[in-house]
């Protein structure tokens, strides 16, 4: 996203999120990697969520997280 990335609304919109809520960070690193959440279920069950940062500061759902989380059935030993 580079330099791209600070010219869109949205990143504005959640860099102000973030701010007003407290949120400060340490501006240390590289601070252009977008990340992601993933739950990944036991043995072939394999992804139940994926969310990946379309922009700096999406944010996951955290209600998906939990819905994901309660369908990993436990693998039998």
């Amino acid at each position: 996203m580079m330099m791209s990335g600070f010219f869109r609304f949205g990143v504005w919109q959640n860099f102000f999120r973030a701010w007003k809520s407290g949120y400060s960070g340490n501006l240390e690193g590289e601070g252009f990697t977008l990340g992601g959440v993933y739950v990944i279920g036991a043995g072939r069950q394999g992804v139940l969520l994926e969310h990946r940062e379309k922009e700096f500061g999406d944010k996951v759902s955290l209600l998906s997280v939990l819905e994901a989380v309660e369908k990993i059935k436990p693998q039998a030993s």
